[in-house]
């Protein structure tokens, strides 16, 4: 749910950016237009040769006599320019996903670029592997099925048109089919599953790519096959592919673990236990300094024993560095500042106004404590001012005098 309210419009910068973004988007749409209509216009000229060399797999299979037919008007023209036109979308392929990486890539963090690119290639070069696959493996065995199996005075005679949509068909059939080890690295890298239970699942994905292979081609058993084991060996290899890379990644987290676990032992303190030494920003032994770094020189002492009761606890913070304090320990630490600050302010006040304290102490008799101080301004029984001793003598040396 946006926070944006209804009635307020979107700041210069955020139209500026999307702006910019789409200006981008139409550049680089209209360069794969011009790469498409480039390498159309070089191959137009030669459209009917590439349409022969297309028709080549069935016109060796056809009977003697016999030829392919153009039923519609149009089609001798229409159906090599609709070759030509598709063989341009995908040859310039690598030069259309180069556009969309670009208008991508800057979005993307770095592993997440390392990765892309490598099965971007690999995906596009596997789309190309089994149009070949297709065209010089399976077309000539299923036209010779097919021609072989005519019945008696039917002429093979197959339309131009319907042969370029047969041919199509089993072309993106088999080029998508030939991107089973792509979609198994993904499976694994995203975590949707391992290399285990796809291992497991063995005879699931075999029934499945037979039944891919039944819909994706012919109602014949020779197309079907043709496309179902290649689709299983792509899987075998891609479960291979998989587990490399899962292994490569065990190695390197493993390598990861062992540099965070050494990085702590080299830079911590050099004292005994984990929680000895000043090095840490939190201590946990009964010897430690203050809990924190900016601590008062007063308190170091008062934390260091509060420290003790939660050794255990930070322990591990005296490993790994800085760690906040919780709440109940938070607590604890303000109440003792508290009452360190009154005890300091108890004892200003006792330095300030020793005599009132002592004579507080003696039950209010001044010839007992030696008299007021002199430093208050007042005087004693005789009228004299008292002695300078007698202001700053101690509260014991103030008893002794009593019981004299």
């Amino acid at each position: 749910m946006s926070k944006t309210k209804p009635g307020v419009e979107p700041s210069p910068e955020a139209t500026e950016t999307l702006l910019t973004h789409l200006i981008e988007l139409r550049d680089r749409i209209l360069r794969m237009f011009i790469a498409i209509l480039v390498v159309f216009l070089i191959l137009f000229p030669f459209a009917n040769p590439i349409y022969t060399w297309l028709a080549d797999p069935l016109m060796q299979h056809l009977p003697e006599g016999t030829s392919m037919i153009a039923i519609d008007v149009a089609a001798p023209f229409l159906i090599p320019f609709k070759l030509t036109l598709l063989l341009a979308v995908v040859l310039s392929i690598p030069y259309l996903l180069y556009q969309v990486w670009s208008f991508v890539a800057p979005g993307l963090y770095t592993h997440e670029k390392s990765m892309a690119l490598p099965l971007v290639a690999s995906s596009t070069a596997l789309f190309y592997l089994g149009m070949a696959f297709a065209y010089f493996v399976v077309f000539p065995l299923i036209f010779a099925f097919f021609t072989a199996t005519a019945p008696e005075g039917v002429s093979v005679m197959t339309d131009i048109s319907r042969y370029l949509s047969f041919v199509i068909m089993l072309f993106i059939a088999f080029g998508i089919a030939f991107e089973v080890p792509v979609a198994t690295i993904l499976l694994v890298s995203m975590g949707a599953t391992t290399p285990a239970k796809l291992a497991q699942k063995r005879p699931y994905v075999i029934v499945g790519v037979f039944l891919v292979g039944m819909v994706l081609t012919p109602p014949d058993i020779i197309s079907q096959t043709l496309l179902a084991l290649p689709m299983w060996l792509l899987f075998e290899i891609g479960l291979i592919l998989s587990r490399i890379m899962e292994r490569k990644k065990a190695e390197r987290r493993a390598t990861a673990d062992g540099d965070d676990t050494a990085g702590p032992d080299d830079d911590g303190p050099d004292g005994d236990g984990p929680g000895g030494g000043g090095g840490a920003p939190r201590s946990g032994g009964s010897g430690g300094g203050s809990r924190k770094e900016t601590a008062p020189t007063s308190t170091a002492s008062a934390s260091g024993g509060s420290g003790a009761a939660s050794g255990e606890g930070t322990t591990a913070a005296a490993r790994t560095g800085y760690t906040p304090l919780t709440d109940e320990e938070m607590d604890a630490e303000l109440d003792r500042i508290e009452e360190e600050q009154a005890e300091l302010r108890r004892q200003r006040e006792d330095s300030r106004n020793p005599a009132a304290n002592a004579g507080a102490a003696g039950g209010g008799d001044p010839e007992a404590d030696g008299g007021p101080s002199a430093s208050a301004g007042t005087l004693d029984a005789e009228g004299l001012p008292g002695a300078p001793g007698e202001a700053d003598a101690t509260p014991r040396d103030r008893d002794a005098g009593r019981d004299r």
